[in-house]
């Protein structure tokens, strides 16, 4: 299986490593942030550089240390307790009941049933994009979101893969990993562009005659810009290094919940090009179905390419092609669409 050939289990223990990780990275990032914060405040007062100033710096870090570690705590609270309230207030998303949409309950509870697991609860995202997520860190929270566009679109079929993606990504403990970064990359930046906007703001009050004091206090100054923007860039980071190993094992246990690769791969190339949902902070298009451009950009994203996707698909699960292409010819000429879609092989499969 797809699975096997990924590492599930290993996947699956190394998310829990990652998790705890992560959490601490949180706390030493606050840290750095915090000591240049206070650096950035001491330079812009005035002071000259040196070691009374980074003494003093210190202490103030020490004194502050057990309020930032208090803060750095409430925020994970909110984040674990509260993630997906605040997910579906940034994404507009509304809880979906069984008698809205029985049709689409039946089949997750079905997909629930196959593997053992609670099922979660469900969502919709008025959008014309086509896509999906899950949300939460524990059974009480799990939630699948779908877009109206997503619904529209795909066949029943295709929006059972589609599901069985998002069902395995909980299984797996991708969700709870994601929510963790998105926890720390959010808090971090806020953070970070509130000391820019105070720094663009507020300068260095010092006088122009004094231009040693003045010089001093803006090293002083740079350091601790230079301490902020590390940890806002690492924030950044963190989401930008979780292995993209997920969306194949994902894929994979999609699947093997399904037995049809086939539609996984419909769905994937319907879904190419019409995922972007408008208005999402980007932390959230991590966590969805697809979120990717393809080729070139596929260097510096969080999922794998459409194409790569497929290929998995085809070479270790045995999916095939579909007849026919899922996309329109018009939209087959768009630039934007992965090239498994604009290929000659690809054009030829509709003859």
């Amino acid at each position: 299986m797809l699975g096997e050939a990924y590492g599930l289990y290993g996947h699956i223990r190394n998310n829990r490593i990652r998790s705890a990780f992560l959490l601490a990275g949180l706390f030493l990032l606050a840290y750095v942030l915090t000591f240049g914060v206070i650096l950035i405040g001491y330079g812009m007062s005035g002071y000259h550089i040196g070691a009374y100033v980074m003494w003093e710096t210190w202490r103030v870090f020490l004194t502050a240390l057990p309020f930032v570690t208090a803060a750095t705590l409430l925020w994970v609270f909110i984040g674990f307790r509260f993630n997906v309230a605040l997910i579906d207030k940034m994404t507009g998303a509304q809880p979906l009941t069984a008698a809205e949409n029985p049709k689409l309950h039946r089949m997750l509870e079905n997909l629930c049933i196959s593997r053992g697991l609670k099922t979660p609860k469900l969502a919709i995202l008025q959008s014309d994009a086509l896509n999906a997520f899950a949300s939460g860190v524990n059974d009480k929270q799990f939630t699948v979101t779908v877009t109206t566009g997503l619904l529209n679109a795909l066949d029943d079929k295709e929006v059972e893969a589609v599901l069985a993606h998002e069902l395995t990504h909980i299984r797996n403990g991708d969700v709870r990993l994601m929510i963790i970064a998105v926890v720390i990359s959010g808090v971090i930046s806020l953070v970070g562009e509130l000391v820019f906007r105070t720094f663009l703001r507020g300068g260095i009050r010092s006088s122009s005659s004094d231009s040693d004091r003045k010089g001093g206090a803006l090293i002083a100054v740079l350091i601790g810009v230079a301490l902020v923007v590390v940890a806002w860039v690492l924030a950044i980071v963190v989401r930008l290094s979780l292995s993209r190993s997920r969306e194949y094992l994902a894929d994979a246990g999609a699947v093997e919940l399904t037995k049809n690769p086939d539609a996984m791969i419909s769905a994937l190339l319907k879904i190419s090009g019409r995922a972007d949902i408008d208005g999402v902070p980007s932390g959230v298009m991590d966590m969805c179905f697809e979120n990717d451009p393809d080729d070139f950009a596929d260097l510096f994203s969080t999922h794998p390419s459409i194409t790569k996707r497929v290929q998995a698909l085809v070479e270790k699960a045995g999916g095939r092609m579909p007849d026919m292409p899922p996309h329109p010819p018009e939209m087959q000429q768009r630039p934007d669409l992965p090239s498994i879609v604009r290929s000659s092989s690809w054009g030829k499969s509709q003859n």
